[in-house]
């Protein structure tokens, strides 16, 4: 028999998907046919998969110890590398500078140095995350940027920071802003544009439509020029969207595609200059929050960005 205390990155949750989580060898239709066997229960009673955990409850599980052998990841972190530009951190949440070329999270080809693991590496470092301590819950980024684009990304250090920063993403409540270099210099020098994005998968890379096509949706990308010289803008975006690769993507479908970027730009245009990555960085982040943000109220109206970009225009000469 093995029992979990819940705590607060438990509690809220429904009782099977705290289980998925927290036993992950257990497979679904054995996890509901041990609820109905009274094989699992909470506070020694019988229990249906859609109860809510509660803090302090006692989830016990009379079933096999192969469902709780370790998988000897658990502490893969601890590989990641140290470098990690913090750019503001208190209890609930950090924020940091991710360099561009650096995946996020682990991919495909099983990279360990992401930036979540170097995050987790330095919480458990400092003593704010021990993974043998956790049952269902690890630090998690609150959003993602390509591996090539630099800038701001956040990470929710708890359960209850998590759902509450996903939520306020998902309402549009903290506004992003990105800046960027570009061939040539848009006309208006400020305007929302509105095209449509379909994503192909497979190829990981997305097309963009004036008008509306089978699959497409509705993009709107407002930039503003703040510079020019030598047939190279810097512009500030705001995406009222939030599609992949939109910006990279809708710029380039406006005849002005990313200084760096080879997938939606052309090589002839990138040759001979000094950027390896597309020259796109996250460079501005603010809790707007004209809703109430529960614990978090205190990072109301507070705005960050980052320290120094990471390209400039006197870095193009064409």
């Amino acid at each position: 028999m093995r029992s979990f205390i819940i705590g607060e990155n438990d509690c809220g949750q429904r009782l099977d998907r705290f289980l998925s989580k927290a036993v992950p060898l257990l497979p679904p239709n054995l996890l509901q046919k041990y609820l109905r066997l009274k094989r699992i229960k909470v506070n020694r009673k019988r229990c249906e998969g859609s109860y809510r955990l509660a803090e302090g409850d006692q989830v016990e599980l009379y079933i096999n110890d192969e469902f709780f052998a370790r998988d000897g990841q658990e502490d893969a972190f601890l590989s990641a590398r140290d470098d990690l530009s913090i750019l503001y951190e208190d209890d609930n949440l950090l924020l940091v500078d991710k360099p561009a070329g650096l995946v996020v999270h682990v991919d495909n080809e099983g990279q360990v140095d992401t930036l979540i693991n170097r995050i987790l590496k330095y919480l458990a470092k400092t003593g704010q995350f021990d993974p043998r301590l956790e049952n269902s819950f690890t630090p998690a980024l609150c959003n993602r940027i390509d591996r090539n684009t630099s800038g701001i990304v956040l990470c929710a250090k708890n359960a209850p920071t998590l759902r509450v920063l996903n939520q306020k993403i998902k309402d549009r409540e903290i506004t992003k802003v990105y800046r960027c270099l570009v061939f040539g210099v848009p006309s208006p020098s400020h305007a929302t544009r509105r095209a449509f994005l379909r994503k192909d998968a497979a190829k990981n890379q997305v097309e963009v439509r004036d008008k509306p096509m089978a699959g497409g949706r509705t993009i709107l990308t407002e930039y503003r020029v703040l510079d020019s010289r030598g047939g190279v803008s810097l512009l500030e975006v705001v995406l009222h969207t939030g599609r992949t690769h939109q910006i990279r993507a809708h710029l380039a479908h406006l005849g002005h595609p990313l200084v760096g970027d080879t997938k939606y730009g052309q090589n002839r245009q990138n040759q001979g200059l000094p950027f390896h990555y597309q020259a796109l960085c996250s460079w501005q982040l603010t809790f707007d929050f004209p809703t109430p943000a529960e614990h978090l109220e205190y990072l109301r109206g507070k705005r960050f960005q980052v320290r120094e970009l990471p390209f400039s225009l006197e870095e193009v000469s064409l």
